[in-house]
C-alpha cells in the first residue's frame, strides 16, 4: 500500500487557534466555580501558577517544537532521546490523556445544551439519557468527517470556530466586570483554605486541563507551513492571550456572584453554579449574555473535541511511528495526507470516554495527570539533545536550560502531586504495569536501532520516578496518610524530581536516533554524531 505524506497547509493563524481552540473549551465554561469552590477569591493565583507551568513547558516544547517538526511530537521525542522503551510508555499515557478530552468536551456540550433541552439527561441526572449519548456520539461522527477530509478543511473550520469562542467569553469578562461586588473578595478572608487550597484547585479545579491544549502545534507541526518558525510562536501565543482570558474570566466570575450567595461559604460554589457564567447571568438578569453563553456552550467545547480527535490520530501515529505500537496506524492516506487509520482509532476510543463515567470534574483530575505525565518527558528530553544532538536546528533556542528545564520538571511534578493519592497512585502504577509488559514481551520490542539494555538503562529514572511519585503522594497530604506534614511533602517532592530530572538527563542515549519521514515531506533530520552530521536513520515500523 502506497505511504502518503502529510500536507504543509496550516499557517501561524491556524496553529495559533488549534492551540486557542483546545484551551477555550469547557475549561471557560466549568473551571471558573470549581477553582473559585476550592480557593476562594484566591483563585486567581491558582490560575498564574498554572500560567507560570504552561509557560515553562511552553518555551520547552517551543524548541523542541521548532526543532523537530514531527506529527505527535511529544510521543516522539521521547524516543529521539531515550529510546523506544520511554516512547512506549508517553504512548500509553498520551493516548489515554488525549482521547478521553474529545469525550469529556462534547460531555460539556451535552451538559449545557440540557439547559433548554432537558430529556438530554437522565431525570434529576447529569448523566446522559440515551438520547444525550447518541447526541454525544453523532457530534464526534460531524468531528470524524470533517477530519477525515483533510487538514485543509479540519484547519480552517478550526479557525473560524475559535474566532466566535474567543468572542462570548471577552464579552462576558466586560459584561460581569459592570457588575463587581468588591466584598466578595475579602469575605471569608482571600484565601479561605490556605494555600493547599490555592495548590489543589491547579491540579483539580481544570487550569491544567483548560492549559495543556498549548501543544497543538507541535502535534501538527509536519503539517504546518515553515515550522521551525510558526510553531514556536503559536505556542507562546496560544499560552499567553488564553493565560490572559482566563485571569479576567475568574476575576469576573467572583466578583459578579450575589454577595447574599455566598452565605454558607465558597465549598458550595459549584454546586450552587453548576453551569457558571449562564447562572451566573441568569442571577443578574442578563439575559441576553445567557442566550450567548449557551449558544457558545455549545460552540466552545465541540470545537476543542473536533481538536483533540485529530490531535489524538497524530499521538496514535507518532506511536505506531516509535514502532511500538501496530504500524498500521503509521500509514498517511496518500490523497487525502490524513492518518485515516489512526483517525478510526481515535474516534472509537473518543466514543468509548462517553459512557457514564463520573462527573466533569473527577474525569478532568484524571486527564489533567495523565497530560502532565505525558509533558514531563520534554524538559528532560530537550536537555539531553544539547548533549546527544548538538547539532540540531533551533530556530527558536530556549536560553537558560539548565535552569528552565528543571524548573519546568519540578513545576510539572508538583501538579501531579497535588492531584492527589486517588488519582497518581493507579495513574503512576499503570506505568509502572506497562513497564512490566514491555519485558514480558521483549523479543517483539524494537531492539535494531537501540539494543534492549540501553533502552532500560535509559528509562530507570522514569520508572524510580513513577514509583517515588507513589510513596511520596501515599504519605503525603493531598489525599495520602499525612505522614509528611505540610509544606515539607512538598518540598520534598520538588527535592526528588531535582534529582530525578539531572538522572534523566544523565540517561540519555549516547547519540539521539533522529529520524527521516518519507511522509513528513523531507523534513529531514539529520542524527548528530560526534560533532558531525550523520546519516539520519530511518523511522521504524
Amino acid at each position: 500500500m502506497e505511504q502518503g505524506r502529510f500536507k504543509k497547509q496550516l499557517t501561524l493563524v491556524d496553529l495559533t487557534f488549534l492551540g486557542l481552540g483546545s484551551i477555550v473549551g469547557s475549561g471557560w465554561l466549568f473551571a471558573a466555580a470549581h477553582v473559585a469552590a476550592q480557593a476562594g477569591p484566591a483563585a486567581w493565583v491558582s490560575w498564574l501558577i498554572g500560567v507560570v507551568a504552561v509557560i515553562l513547558l511552553g518555551l520547552v516544547y517551543a524548541e523542541l517544537g521548532g526543532s523537530l517538526p514531527r506529527a505527535g511530537g511529544t510521543v516522539r521525542y521521547p524516543t529521539y532521546s531515550h529510546g523506544p522503551l520511554i516512547g512506549y510508555l508517553m504512548g500509553f499515557a498520551s493516548l489515554i490523556a488525549f482521547s478521553s478530552v474529545a469525550g469529556i468536551e462534547v460531555e460539556a456540550t451535552r451538559q449545557y445544551a440540557s439547559s433548554w433541552l432537558p430529556f438530554l439527561n437522565q431525570p434529576n441526572s447529569d448523566m446522559p439519557s440515551l438520547f444525550g449519548w447518541l447526541v454525544q456520539v453523532a457530534l464526534l461522527g460531524v468531528f470524524f468527517a470533517i477530519n477525515y477530509r483533510g487538514v485543509k478543511v479540519f484547519g480552517k473550520t478550526n479557525t473560524w470556530i475559535t474566532a466566535f469562542k474567543f468572542v462570548v467569553p471577552i464579552l462576558t469578562v466586560l459584561t460581569l466586570l459592570t457588575f463587581l461586588h468588591h466584598a466578595n473578595f475579602t469575605v471569608y478572608g482571600f484565601a479561605p483554605y490556605g494555600f493547599s487550597g490555592i495548590e489543589t484547585a491547579v491540579s483539580t479545579g481544570g487550569i491544567v486541563f483548560a492549559f495543556l491544549g498549548f501543544q497543538q502545534a507541535v502535534g501538527f507541526a509536519s503539517e504546518a507551513r515553515r515550522p521551525q518558525r510558526t510553531v514556536p510562536l503559536a505556542i507562546l501565543l496560544a499560552v499567553l492571550l488564553s493565560a490572559a482570558l482566563y485571569e479576567l474570566l475568574q476575576v469576573a466570575f467572583v466578583g459578579a456572584i450575589p454577595t447574599p450567595r455566598l452565605a454558607g461559604g465558597w465549598a458550595g460554589v459549584a454546586n450552587q453554579f453548576t453551569l457558571p457564567f449562564w447562572d451566573i447571568a441568569q442571577a443578574l438578569g442578563v439575559g441576553w449574555l445567557a442566550t450567548l453563553i449557551l449558544i457558545d456552550a455549545v460552540i466552545s467545547p465541540s470545537g476543542t473535541a473536533n481538536i483533540y480527535l485529530s490531535a489524538t490520530a497524530r499521538v496514535i501515529f507518532g506511536w505506531a511511528r516509535n514502532g511500538t505500537f501496530f504500524s498500521h496506524f503509521a500509514r498517511v492516506e496518500p490523497r487525502s495526507g490524513v492518518p485515516r487509520a489512526a483517525l478510526w482509532l481515535a474516534f472509537v476510543m473518543s466514543v468509548f470516554w462517553t459512557l457514564p463515567f463520573p462527573s466533569w470534574g473527577k474525569m478532568v483530575d484524571v486527564v489533567s495527570a495523565a497530560t502532565v505525565v505525558t509533558y514531563i518527558v520534554g524538559p528532560i528530553s530537550a536537555h539531553a539533545f544539547r548533549r546527544n544532538a548538538p547539532h540540531l536546528p533551533r530556530p527558536f533556542y530556549l536560553h537558560g536550560m539548565a535552569v528552565l528545564g528543571p524548573l519546568a520538571f519540578i513545576v510539572a511534578s508538583l501538579i501531579i502531586y497535588w492531584t492527589g493519592w486517588a488519582t497518581d497512585s493507579w495513574l503512576l502504577g499503570s506505568q509502572v504495569v506497562m513497564f512490566l509488559l514491555y519485558l514480558v514481551f521483549r523479543r517483539r520490542v524494537p531492539q535494531k536501532t537501540v539494543p534492549f539494555r540501553q533502552q532500560l538503562r535509559s528509562t530507570w529514572w522514569l520508572v524510580g520516578y513513577d514509583a517515588g511519585m507513589v510513596v511520596l503522594s501515599y504519605l503525603g497530604t493531598f489525599g495520602g496518610r499525612g505522614l509528611l506534614p505540610a509544606p515539607w511533602d512538598q518540598l520534598l517532592t520538588a527535592l526528588f524530581s531535582l534529582g530525578v530530572y539531572f538522572w534523566g538527563v544523565a540517561s540519555a542515549l549516547p547519540q539521539a536516533v533522529l529520524d527521516e519521514d518519507e511522509s513528513e515531506e523531507g523534513d529531514t533530520v539529520r542524527e548528530s554524531q560526534g560533532g558531525r552530521s550523520g546519516s539520519a536513520v530511518r523511522a521504524r515500523g
